[in-house]
């Protein structure tokens, strides 16, 4: 996986986002699929709000995704994979990039047919922790056709990404705005950010 590693970093690097293919093979993918935390299906999740702490709220009109959020210490094996390989690829975007990063924090995410999340930045105004913003698909047979594309914004122009599964995106937190597309399919995906400080402090702060 050190190729894949080093050309995440190289996107990063270049054009402040990467994406990398296969980053989880098509069996790991159906293994986590099957995973405790998929089994009940969206009825174990929580709809998704925007802000932060007291902010933090519900809207409908910008968001409409399901998540819920991963305990490193408790994730499934087949989760746990996925999870030590984010781990394996902060560790080399900081001999590489020369980052310090420290930690991240992930949710499952599920976007119900039809939803969609408008164009934002994942960095919040009060806490510039999150660095890294990585999202790993879980859609077996995704087509054009079925919308869901991730829309990610560039200087003077705009990029879109099929949520094919498999399929990792990592970029810049605090720099690339982006959004989500509506899709005629449910939509899967392991959603995190890297930080730059352990995340237990984080949800101190």
């Amino acid at each position: 996986m050190i190729e894949v590693y080093d050309a995440i970093a190289d996107g990063l690097a270049e054009n402040s986002y990467a994406v990398a293919d296969q980053f989880l093979s098509q069996t790991e993918v159906r293994a986590i699929l099957g995973a405790d935390e998929f089994r009940y299906g969206v009825g174990q999740f929580q709809r998704a709000g925007i802000g932060k702490q007291q902010q933090h709220h519900v809207n409908e009109g910008i968001r409409g995704d399901y998540i819920n959020w991963l305990d490193k210490n408790t994730a499934s094996a087949e989760i746990a994979l996925y999870l030590n390989r984010v781990r394996d690829l902060m560790q080399r975007l900081n001999e590489t990039l020369f980052l310090s990063l420290k930690d991240f924090e992930m949710h499952v995410t599920v976007y119900p047919v039809g939803s969609f999340y408008k164009r934002h930045l994942d960095q919040f105004k009060k806490d510039d922790h999150r660095k890294l913003s990585i999202i790993c698909y879980l859609n077996e047979d995704w087509e054009e056709q079925h919308g869901g594309q991730l829309r990610v914004y560039l200087r003077g122009r705009s990029v879109d990404i099929l949520p094919t599964a498999g399929r990792m995106v990592c970029f810049r937190s605090d720099k690339l705005e982006h959004e989500v597309l509506p899709a005629i399919r449910e939509r899967l995906s392991l959603t995190g950010w890297i930080l730059d400080q352990y995340a237990d402090l984080k949800h101190l702060s």
